[in-house]
């Protein structure tokens, strides 16, 4: 049962989205919005305000020109719109009244989890006066049944980029994104045009140009396919409504966010000779045929980057270190995807958490196969690996998002992870891959399991961990000693991996709903065990996540 004030809140906002003109976030604060005395932290959750270590984005910028430096200035201008618009999508109510009511330590957690919900402990509430997170954010009206919702009737139903209200007679319509939230798209896109006049590629300017297109017209397809021409593009911005994590109800809405990107051209380099082999990859994948029947774009790109700005969704709760896009099931096909690692994000991890997180868990005598190149290249070829598989049912009704609803971004990560594992082992044993040893693949896989089974089963990447975890654990990939340290059995992960790709290939290809479910239901949980091992890595104060500092001072380009 949902807390009184907070059932008030659900009621004044969705009075409020009964207009066209206003999404939630317009609404006059609520009953719990108005208590300024209301918010206080629930038992417990004060150990929850130092899960987080921070970590300064920066860059060398000294081989940029002004022009270009300015170009940088304004995408940061423009990314910073997102953490706004993010807000108003995930939370039901006004974000001012509710950081106005909160201070010091828990101001800046609830600014970090955009919301009273901690997104790393299953989105639980952290101040009093909450209930449970709405399954689907403040994409939908509040008290929405899916049941309402299946049987409705209207334009725009699973679009990603719309949001699902409620008119004047209580029947439910969708509002495009571009219209919900036109004032601050208008300023993001002005900022995007304005860096364009300052880029020095022209193939980049012409994306920044299309993107703010994009962003007032709902359409991104163009803009996609634009991104996907770039080459050489020494600066990135990654920008407006991507993934459909915030979606929990079904998965269909997706949410605003950004990234600042400044490429690192040594290691992108590095990395440009993998992506020749994806169609043989895709074509030896341990899956009957009509599962890999779809080839990936040959035009897949593989680049390595400094972060310097993260924004809304990007910035929310976990930190993603690596992205694959773009999402859109059609331009993957024709053209395949971009592959950003994010280096520097990336080490920050490896350092702060992995390492740590080895010593405490990881038989003394593998842990020096822990390491940084391991990391680095199970994390990209797990974003790689997004791009293999099958997009499409086999029954020919439409995308695999769209058959498993809520449970598709969860089993999507988990493909990506295990596909990831295949890959570094078939182009390690090809010669291809030549860092280290497979061991130090595997052992780091093992260790990055219980670093992201850390962020909480409201997170797909934690879902997806806690599924391979308990898979592993049943066909003895992996054993634990009576110091409740855990050592890789090579030979033994190695057909969990192969049987566990099986398994998810044809969930996908099938579009089976409740297949999905069923494994969520019953691999998706931490055991007792588990659970008590994960209470040892936070009694020795190791952090679960990083968070940003960053922006213009940190780059020398304030004003």
């Amino acid at each position: 049962m949902k807390k009184v004030a907070y059932l008030a809140a659900a009621l004044s906002v969705t009075l409020a989205a009964c207009s066209p003109a206003k999404d939630n976030n317009e609404s006059t604060a609520s009953t719990a919005d108005g208590n300024k005395n209301l918010y206080s932290l629930v038992d417990g959750a004060e150990s929850r305000l130092d899960i987080y270590t921070p970590f300064t984005l920066t860059s060398d910028l000294s081989g940029f020109s002004e022009n270009q430096k300015k170009m940088i200035a304004k995408l940061i201008d423009a990314a910073e719109l997102m953490n706004d618009l993010f807000w108003r999508q995930a939370y039901p109510g006004d974000k001012a009244t509710l950081l106005s009511a909160v201070k010091g330590d828990v101001r800046e957690f609830t600014r970090l989890n955009y919301g009273p919900w901690d997104r790393l402990n299953g989105d639980k509430p952290f101040l009093t006066g909450f209930g449970e997170k709405p399954a689907g954010a403040n994409f939908y009206p509040t008290d929405m049944t899916k049941e309402e919702f299946e049987a409705a009737d209207f334009a725009g139903k699973t679009s990603l980029y719309t949001l699902v209200r409620r008119d004047e007679n209580g029947k439910l319509y969708s509002i495009p994104y571009s219209e919900a939230y036109s004032e601050q798209l208008q300023k993001a896109a002005d900022a995007l045009r304005e860096a364009a006049t300052y880029a020095e590629n022209k193939a980049f300017a012409n994306y920044l140009n299309m993107r703010a297109d994009a962003l007032l017209s709902n359409d991104y397809q163009k803009s996609d396919f634009a991104w996907m021409e770039m080459q050489d593009n020494p600066v990135d911005i990654v920008i407006g409504p991507i993934e459909t994590y915030e979606d929990q109800l079904y998965g269909y809405r997706a949410a605003f966010e950004a990234y600042v990107l400044i490429k690192d051209k040594v290691w992108s380099e590095k990395l440009a000779k993998y992506a020749q082999y994806l169609p043989e990859l895709q074509r030896n994948l341990p899956v009957s045929e009509e599962y890999k029947a779809e080839t990936p774009g040959s035009n897949a790109q593989l680049n390595a980057y400094d972060a310097v700005y993260y924004a809304g969704h990007a910035n929310a709760g976990g930190k993603t270190i690596a992205i694959n896009l773009p999402n859109d099931e059609e331009v993957q096909l024709e053209k395949g995807t971009r592959r950003l690692q994010l280096k520097n994000a990336m080490r920050a991890k490896f350092d702060k958490i992995l390492v740590p997180i080895a010593n405490q868990l990881i038989v003394p005598e593998q842990r020096d196969n822990i390491t940084f190149n391991a990391f680095f290249a199970n994390t990209m070829f797990h974003e790689v690996a997004h791009g293999l598989g099958i997009k499409n049912t086999l029954d020919g009704k439409g995308t695999v998002r769209h058959a498993l609803k809520e449970h598709a971004s969860a089993l999507e990560e988990g493909k990506a992870d295990i596909l990831g594992l295949y890959m570094v082992t078939q182009l390690f044993e090809k010669g291809v891959l030549t860092e280290g040893k497979l061991e130090d693949y595997y052992t780091t896989f093992l260790a990055s399991i219980f670093r992201s089974v850390r962020f909480g089963a409201s997170d797909a990447h934690g879902k997806a961990n806690m599924v391979r975890f308990n898979y592993f654990a049943d066909r003895g990939a992996f054993s634990r000693n009576a110091e409740g340290q855990y050592s890789v059995n090579m030979a033994k992960m190695r057909e969990a991996m192969n049987s566990l790709s099986n398994k998810i290939l044809t969930l996908q290809g099938d579009g089976d709903y409740q297949g999905a479910a069923e494994l969520f239901a019953k691999m998706g949980v931490i055991n007792d065990t588990l659970r008590a091992d994960l209470e040892r890595l936070k009694d020795a104060n190791i952090p679960v996540d990083i968070t940003f500092v960053q922006g213009k001072q940190q780059l020398g380009l304030a004003e």
